[in-house]
C-alpha cells in the first residue's frame, strides 16, 4: 500500500518534502503494508491519548473521522481553542463542511495542505487520512516549536542523543533502526526516572523484552499510551519513521522541564547566605560609588579651570600637574570605576539568581549616573589638555615675539647711539663752501640710512602691538622701551631736518659771499693791474715776496680743501660700509645659527616620533591580539571547565598588564615631544589620547570578560548547576550558532530549545524571546542564552518555596521555634534568622515563636538600602 506523499507548506516560504526518499530501498519500503499498519496503530493511539481528555476515543482511524466531528474535537483538545460550530446533519455535504472546518483550522496555524481534501477524508481514504493525522502531529506535537520540519526533527534527535549518550549499547542516529532493540526507549526512561527500571540488567539480545518493558512502564507510570506492538518493530526491517517520531515525541513531552528538588535546609541556607552577601555588596557599592563621585566632583572643577598663567614656566608646571593626574591619580580611579561596574553586575546577577528584586542604588548613584559623571570628567579632561597645549603654544609664540622685539630694539638702539650728538653739532658755522657741500653730501647719506631704518622702527612697533594683543606678561616694559625708541626716532627726524635746513642756509650764504667776491675781483682787476705795475716799479722785492706768499697760501688753502673733501668722502664711505657690513654679518650669523640649531633639532624630534610610532604599533598589535572583539570571541570559544577558562583569561590579563611599562614609556616620549614644542607626528594617525582611551578600554574589557566567567561560576554554584550542564549549554549554543558569529537568530534558538528538551507553544516561546531579546533585535547572544538557561534549568528559589522549606523544618507548624532553627541551620544562618524574624502573632503559639512566613516574604521584598 502506497504511503501518501504530503508536502507541508509554511507561511515563511519553506517547503519540506518530507517523504521524498533518496534511494531505491526507501521507495520500495513505502509499498510495505507493515508501515501502514504501524502508522494506523501509532496514530490511533496518539489521537486517543488526547480524545480521552474529552471523554471519547476512536476505533477505526479512517472511519471515525469521516463525519469530521471527532476530527474537530481532536483539534480543539490539542490546541486549546474553539473551532466553529459543526454541522450536525448526516448528509455528505454536512460531513464535507465539518472536515473543511478542521482543515481550515490547520491552515490557519501556518500550514498549507497539498493533496489532502475533505472529500478524500469523508470517503475514508486511509492514505489521505493518515497523511492528515501526520500533518496534525507535526504541527501540534513536533512542529509547533519550530519553523520547519528539519529543525524539529534535528532538535528531537539531538535531545535523544544527549539523553542516551551515557548508556552502553545505545547509539541513536535516526528514528527507525536505532530503536529496534528497545534499549533507546529504556535509556530515556532510566535517564529521567531511574526508579522505574534497572538498566544494567537489560540485554541487547532481547529486543522484545526491552520494548515491552519500555512500553508497559510508559503506559503505567508516564501516562503514555502503547502506540506500537513490539513485534511490529522487530519484524520490520526498517520501522516506520513517522510512528517512531510520534512515539518518541510523547516521551519528550512527558520528561520536558523535569527538575530536581532541593532539601529544605539547604534551600534556606542558600537563600540566607545569598541574602547576607547581597547586603554586603549593596553597602560596598554605595561606599565605592560615594567615594568615586566625590573624587569626580572635586576633580572636574580643577579640569574646568581655564585661568591662564603669565609665563611658560608656570604653564609647564600646570602641564606637569596634569601629567601626574593622568599617570598617578586617574588610573586607580579607572580601576575603581571598572570594579564598581563589576560589583554592580555581580550583585544584580546574585539578586536575579535568588529571585530578589533588582538593586536600586541611592539617588544619583546609579551606574548610569556614575557613567555620566565620568563622561563629564573625561570631556573636561580632554578640553583641559587641549587648552594647556594651546596656551603653551601661545606663550611660546609670545616668548619668541618678545625675544625678537628685544633683538630688534637692541640693534636699533646701538645704531641710534651718538646720532643725536652728531646731528646737534654746529661744525657748519666755520666751514667753507666746499666743506659745507661735503657736509651736505654726508648728511644726505645719513638721511638715506635713517630712511632705511624706518622699517625696523615700524617692525618694533608692530611686534609691541602684537604683544599687547596677546596679553604678554611684561608688556609694560615692552611698551616703555617701544615708546622710548619712537620718541628717539621722532627726535632724530626733527634734528635731521633742522641740520639740513642749517646746512642749506649756510651753503646759500657762502655762495653769496663767493659771488660777491667774484664781482669784486672783476671790478678791481684794472686797479690791480695798475697797482701791480706800480709795485713792480717801486717795490719789486716786497711785491714778489707778497705774491709768492699769496700763491703758497692759495695752494695751502686748495690742499686743505681737497684734504677736507677727501677726508669727508672717506668718512662717509667708511661709516656706511661698516654699518652695512656689520648689519649683514650679524643678520647672516644669526640666521646661520638658527638654521644650524633647527637642523640639529630635526633628527632628534624625528627620532622621538619614530620611537612613539614603534610603541604605538606595538599597542595596536596587542590591542588586536587582546582587543574587545577578540576577548569576546575567545571567551565564547574557550572550552573546558569555567575555571580553566578563567585561568586562560587571567593569563591574557597578565600579558596585557605586563605591557604597562611600554605605555609609561610612550607617555615619557610624548612628554619629550611636547617639551620640544612638537605637536604633530607624521608617522602615525594615532594621538596619545587614542592610546590612553584604548588602553583603559582594553583593561576594562578584559576585567568585564573575567567578571562574566565569574558570574557564570557564581550562577553555576548558586544554582547547583553542574559543569556538565554548563558544557551542554555551551555545546548547544555552538551547535546552533550556524553563522558562527556568537549569536543565534530566532529560528536557530527554537531548534536549540528543542534539543534542550523544551516543550513550548507559540505564547511560551514569545515569552522566552522577551526574556532573551528584550530589544526585539531578532538575535540571542551567548550571555543572554546562558542567563536564560541557568534561570530555567536551575532551581530558582521563591518566597513560597522558602516558606515551604521553613514549614518542613517546623513540622508543618505556622511558626518555628528558636531551638528548631539552631538545630536545623548552621549557627550563622540560625542567628541571622533569629535576629530578623518577627514574633508570631497567631493563636496557639508558645512564647518566643517566630513568624517564618513574614520573614520569608521580607527576604524577597524591596531592599532596605
Amino acid at each position: 500500500m502506497t504511503q501518501v506523499e504530503t508536502t507541508v507548506h509554511y507561511d515563511n516560504g519553506y517547503e519540506d518534502e518530507y517523504m521524498m526518499q533518496e534511494d531505491e530501498w526507501d521507495r520500495d519500503m513505502l509499498l510495505d503494508p507493515a508501515w501502514e499498519q504501524q502508522q494506523r496503530k501509532t496514530f490511533t493511539a496518539w489521537c486517543n491519548s488526547h480524545l480521552r481528555k474529552a471523554g471519547t476515543q476512536i476505533e477505526n482511524i479512517e472511519e471515525d473521522f469521516r463525519n469530521g466531528l471527532k476530527l474537530m474535537l481532536l483539534l480543539e483538545v490539542i490546541s486549546g481553542e474553539r473551532l466553529p460550530k459543526p454541522d450536525r446533519g448526516k448528509m455528505r455535504f454536512h460531513k464535507i463542511a465539518n472536515v473543511n472546518k478542521a482543515l481550515d483550522f490547520i491552515t490557519s496555524k501556518g500550514v498549507k495542505l497539498v493533496s489532502i481534501g475533505a472529500e478524500e477524508i469523508v470517503d475514508g481514504n486511509v492514505k489521505m487520512t493518515l497523511g492528515m493525522i501526520w500533518t496534525i502531529i507535526l504541527r501540534f506535537a513536533i512542529q509547533d516549536i519550530s519553523v520547519e520540519e528539519t529543525s524539529a526533527k534535528e532538535g528531537l534527535l539531538l535531545w535523544c542523543q544527549r539523553k542516551t549518550a551515557p548508556y552502553r549499547n545505545v547509539n541513536v542516529q535516526n528514528f527507525h533502526v536505532s530503536w529496534k532493540d528497545g534499549l533507546a526507549f529504556c535509556a530515556l526512561i532510566h535517564r529521567h526516572r531511574p526508579d522505574l527500571l534497572d538498566y544494567s540488567k537489560l540485554n541487547k539480545d532481547d529486543p522484545l523484552g526491552n520494548l515491552n518493558l519500555a512500553f508497559d512502564i510508559a503506559e503505567k507510570h508516564l501516562d503514555i499510551p502503547k502506540m506500537l506492538d513490539a513485534e511490529d518493530i522487530i519484524n520490520t526491517p526498517k520501522p516506520d519513521e513517522r510512528a517512531i517520531m510520534t512515539y518518541v515525541s510523547c516521551f519528550y513531552h512527558a520528561f520536558a522541564g523535569a527538575e530536581q528538588a532541593e532539601t529544605a535546609a539547604n534551600r534556606i541556607c542558600k537563600v540566607l547566605g545569598v541574602n547576607q552577601e547581597n547586603e554586603k555588596l549593596m553597602e560596598e557599592y554605595e561606599r565605592l560609588a560615594s567615594e568615586l563621585l566625590e573624587w569626580i566632583r572635586r576633580t572636574t572643577p580643577w579640569l574646568e579651570n581655564r585661568t591662564p598663567e603669565k609665563t611658560m614656566a608656570e604653564m609647564q608646571r600646570k602641564l606637569e600637574d596634569f601629567r601626574d593626574y593622568r599617570r598617578q591619580h586617574k588610573p586607580p580611579k579607572v580601576q575603581e570605576k571598572c570594579q564598581l561596574e563589576i560589583n554592580f553586575n555581580t550583585l544584580q546577577t546574585k539578586l536575579r539568581i535568588s529571585n530578589r528584586p533588582a538593586f536600586m542604588p541611592s539617588e544619583g548613584k546609579m551606574v548610569s549616573d556614575i557613567a555620566s559623571a565620568w563622561q563629564g570628567l573625561e570631556q573636561a579632561e580632554k578640553g583641559y589638555e587641549e587648552w594647556l597645549l594651546t596656551e603653551i603654544r601661545r606663550l611660546e609664540r609670545l616668548d619668541h615675539l618678545a625675544e625678537k622685539f628685544r633683538q630688534k630694539a637692541t640693534n636699533h638702539e646701538n645704531w641710534a647711539s651718538g646720532k643725536e650728538a652728531f646731528l646737534s653739532q654746529k661744525d657748519y658755522e666755520t666751514a667753507t663752501l666746499i666743506e659745507i657741500r661735503a657736509l651736505l653730501r654726508k648728511h644726505e647719506a645719513f638721511e638715506s640710512d635713517l630712511a632705511a631704518h624706518q622699517d625696523r622702527v615700524e617692525q618694533i612697533a608692530a611686534i609691541a602691538q602684537e604683544l599687547n594683543e596677546l596679553d604678554y606678561h611684561d608688556v609694560a616694559a615692552v611698551n616703555q622701551r617701544c615708546q622710548s625708541i619712537c620718541d628717539m626716532w621722532d627726535k632724530l627726524g626733527t634734528l635731521t631736518q633742522k641740520r639740513r635746513e642749517s646746512l642749506e642756509r649756510t651753503e646759500k650764504l657762502l655762495e653769496t659771499i663767493d659771488q660777491l667776491f667774484l664781482e669784486f675781483s672783476k671790478r678791481s682787476a684794472p686797479f690791480n693791474n695798475w697797482m701791480e705795475g706800480a709795485m713792480e716799479d717801486l717795490q719789486d722785492m716786497f711785491i714778489v715776496h707778497t705774491i709768492e706768499e699769496v700763491q703758497v697760501g692759495m695752494q695751502k688753502s686748495l690742499d686743505s680743501r681737497l684734504s677736507c673733501l677727501l677726508s669727508s668722502c672717506m668718512l662717509c664711505n667708511t661709516s656706511v660700509n661698516v654699518n652695512d657690513v656689520f648689519n649683514m654679518l650679524v643678520g647672516k650669523s644669526s640666521l646661520i645659527a638658527a638654521h644650524d640649531q633647527f637642523k640639529a633639532t630635526l633628527p632628534e624630534a624625528d627620532a622621538e616620533r619614530q620611537a612613539i610610532l614603534g610603541i604605538q604599533n606595538e599597542v595596536q598589535k596587542i590591542s588586536q591580539s587582546y582587543g574587545i572583539k577578540e576577548i569576546g570571541r575567545c571567551s565564547l570559544e574557550i572550552g573546558g571547565a569555567l575555571e580553566d577558562q578563567m585561568t586562560q583569561l587571567k593569563q591574557c590579563e597578565h600579558v596585557i598588564v605586563a605591557y604597562k611599562p611600554n605605555i609609561d614609556k610612550l607617555e615619557g616620549d610624548h612628554q619629550l615631544i611636547q617639551e620640544s614644542l612638537v605637536f604633530d607626528n607624521k608617522h602615525t594617525n594615532y594621538t596619545m589620547e587614542h592610546i590612553r582611551v584604548g588602553w583603559e578600554l582594553l583593561l576594562t574589557t578584559i576585567a568585564r570578560t573575567i567578571n562574566e566567567i565569574e558570574t557564570q561560576i557564581l550562577t553555576r554554584d548558586a544554582k547547583g548547576i553542574s559543569q556538565q550542564q554548563m558544557n551542554e549549554f555551551r555545546s548547544s549554543f555552538t551547535h546552533f550558532d550556524r553563522k558562527k558569529n556568537g549569536a543565534m537568530d530566532t529560528d536557530d534558538f527554537r531548534a536549540c530549545l528543542i534539543s534542550m528538551g523544551y516543550d513550548l507553544g507559540e505564547a511560551e516561546f514569545a515569552r522566552i524571546m522577551m526574556l532573551v531579546d528584550p530589544n526585539n533585535t531578532g538575535i540571542v547572544s551567548f550571555q543572554s542564552f546562558i542567563d536564560f538557561m541557568t534561570r530555567e534549568t536551575a532551581d530558582t528559589d521563591t518566597a513560597e518555596q522558602v516558606v515551604a522549606s521553613f514549614r518542613i523544618l517546623a513540622a508543618d507548624k505556622p511558626y518555628i521555634l528558636v531551638d528548631e532553627l539552631r538545630r536545623e541551620l548552621p549557627p550563622e544562618q540560625a542567628e541571622y534568622c533569629i535576629m530578623r524574624m518577627p514574633l508570631y502573632t497567631g493563636h496557639g503559639a508558645p512564647p518566643g515563636a517566630l513568624d517564618y512566613t513574614a520573614f520569608s516574604t521580607a527576604l524577597y521584598g524591596e531592599s532596605d538600602l
